[in-house]
């Protein structure tokens, strides 16, 4: 997730920054269960048209037609844009990924439901060690080659083939054993390892055309500067360092959509500027973080500026590398996560839009999942000084004359807390977490970096602490296996991780996670769930800070059909992927 916002001229300290992915909803239907456009909960045709409400109704347009106008978004901040396209990249032009290309299904947070997409069914044989799914045949790429089974099988062999290339299906693959395409609307998964949640990786995973990725050299390094994709929006009108223009897919599958001419990016370098523009009208759709956002953002214009803020999302975290001393000592860890205060942190730095973390780091979003057995094993999560300095003492870290701790061998703890610049909300909470360490003895400066230097930084493991987001799914397995996983972590430091950038694994975790994906039995997963949540809790592997929120805000001057606390048929947030598919074929002109 990402999450942002300016400090806007009002009389307080500068504040801080959040991100995302990826909230959750209820839990998935049975995973074992075939699975149609019928039955998958909902379809592509039937994504909800509510009508404006009265006072968007009757609010005239400005003089130009909506019909005329791209839809202008802030989502991604940088100081100038770079042409990147590749939807394995991590630093790819967003709507890239769910925008540009497309998953064969979405799991719709807001709702629960899955919703079919390129594929219109799927389902599980040969006791789950084989997952069929069926393919529309009625899509075509932008450039009117037909899309097929064929460029699903070829998407996630070049994956396979390249681990260089990241994406959702990323997490599926050590599981494939193969991947064929039978015919053109079939594509078989046949699994060399069962695991049922991979079911919702390989769904969401974006599809490539294999007419064109099959001619590309190094499809790592490729930055297809002109998408040939099958969603809503794939052709580039203009692209400048500071502004670029994206429009409509001339043979989109879906008649009549996307409704919007097309979308305009202007650039950003942090939440400051981004969210001066949102607050004065110029944006029609953000995923910034805004202080006060009743006073500074919709109290100016109460008829047309609206926001969605629900804090659903996985949490936020402070990682710390546990290749290195001494953040390889659980104790180390709790007492660093007792040293500061999560609800300062949230009351502070993001206006009380969330809530501090506790110690399973679940969010309301699996109330159901928690265990109370694993929330009352532990309490690192509360806000202890006292226990913080003899748990640190505890673990042969003195302090040295100046008050510092040192290890063993006389080095200070001395720390960068890793985040990105332009992410003021999670500044903030950075701010606060670093100032409160030196109560423990350990002296931690705030250090910014832009976001690819950033996520560069994290992804590699190249770090000693950082504020990041954490993965979110259906269940809670994606969160935990995210954070404890034990090939992940062994991804050797200077190569890119999708997830485990703190380098924790645990076998027994492992055992577990394997268990879980082996089964369908919702009874059985949530047992095994639970006992996940006691290894978290007693290992502190990294630090839940606090839910993170889906960040959205609307202008309804000249759009309308967003989706709102009313009407939420979809999260508002922008950055929220794949669900922004439904998102932006759903908005209209006014």
């Amino acid at each position: 997730m990402k999450a942002r916002w300016p400090s806007l001229m009002i009389v307080l300290a500068l504040f801080a920054s959040l991100l995302i992915a990826c909230g959750e909803a209820t839990p998935a239907a049975d995973q074992s269960t075939a699975t149609s456009a019928s039955s998958a909960q909902g379809s592509t045709d039937s994504t909800p048209d509510s009508q404006p409400s009265d006072a968007e109704a009757t609010k005239a347009p400005d003089a130009a037609s909506a019909d005329d106008q791209l839809l202008t978004v802030s989502d991604q901040q940088q100081a100038t844009w770079v042409r990147n396209f590749n939807p394995f990249a991590g630093d790819n032009r967003w709507p890239t990924v769910a925008g540009i290309y497309e998953p064969m299904f979405i799991y719709n947070i807001a709702t629960g439901k899955i919703e079919p997409w390129l594929a219109t069914a799927w389902e599980w044989s040969n006791n789950n060690q084989e997952l069929t799914f069926t393919v529309r045949d009625d899509v075509q790429w932008s450039d009117g080659t037909p899309f097929t089974a064929k460029d699903v099988a070829y998407t996630f062999n070049l994956m396979k083939e390249n681990e260089g290339l990241q994406g959702n299906g990323r997490a599926a693959i050590r599981f494939l054993d193969t991947i064929k395409a039978t015919d053109d609307k079939t594509v078989v998964f046949t699994f060399k390892q069962v695991s049922t949640p991979a079911m919702y990786d390989i769904g969401a995973q974006m599809i490539v055309p294999e007419h064109i990725w099959s001619a590309v050299d190094d499809p790592v390094t490729f930055t297809n500067e002109n998408p040939v994709a099958t969603g809503p929006f794939t052709e580039i009108l203009l692209f400048q360092d500071q502004v670029w223009e994206l429009g409509r897919n001339p043979n989109y599958w879906q008649e009549g959509k996307p409704y919007i001419k097309g979308i305009r990016q202007p650039a950003y370098p942090g939440n400051d500027q981004a969210n001066l523009a949102t607050i004065n009208g110029e944006n029609d759709l953000a995923s910034n973080f805004i202080p006060d956002v009743e006073k500074t953002y919709v109290a100016k214009d109460p008829e047309n500026n609206h926001y969605w803020f629900p804090p659903l999302n996985a949490p936020v975290m402070l990682y710390l590398n546990t290749t290195k001393a001494p953040f390889d000592d659980p104790n180390v860890r709790k007492a660093i996560s007792m040293a500061f205060n999560r609800q300062q942190v949230a009351s502070v730095a993001v206006y009380d839009y969330t809530v501090p973390s506790d110690v399973t780091g679940l969010t309301d979003a699996f109330k159901d999942w928690k265990s109370a057995e694993a929330l009352a094993a532990g309490h690192w999560t509360d806000y202890n000084v006292d226990e913080a300095n003899k748990l640190l003492d505890a673990a042969g870290l003195k302090r040295g004359p100046d008050g510092t701790r040192q290890l063993p061998d006389g080095t200070p703890l001395v720390y960068d807390i890793n985040v990105v610049s332009g992410w003021t909300d999670w500044v903030s909470a950075d701010q606060i977490i670093a100032e409160s360490l030196k109560d423990v003895g350990i002296q931690a400066t705030t250090r910014t970096y832009d976001f690819s230097a950033w996520f560069d930084k994290i992804q590699k493991g190249q770090f000693d602490m950082s504020i990041g987001w954490s993965n979110s799914g259906p269940t809670p397995y994606q969160f935990y296996r995210g954070l404890m996983y034990s090939e992940t972590a062994a991804t050797p430091i200077g190569e890119a991780n999708a997830d485990n950038w703190h380098r924790y694994g645990n076998a027994k975790a492992d055992e577990l996670f394997d268990k879980f994906a082996a089964t369908s039995d919702a009874d059985e997963q949530k047992q095994i769930m639970a006992e996940l949540q006691k290894i978290f809790v007693e290992e502190a592997p990294a630090l839940p800070i606090m839910p993170n929120v889906f960040w959205g805000e609307y202008n309804t001057k000249h759009f309308t059909n967003f989706p709102s606390k009313d009407n939420p048929y979809v999260l508002l947030s922008s950055f929220q992927q794949p669900d922004r598919l439904i998102l932006l074929t759903s908005i209209k002109p006014k």
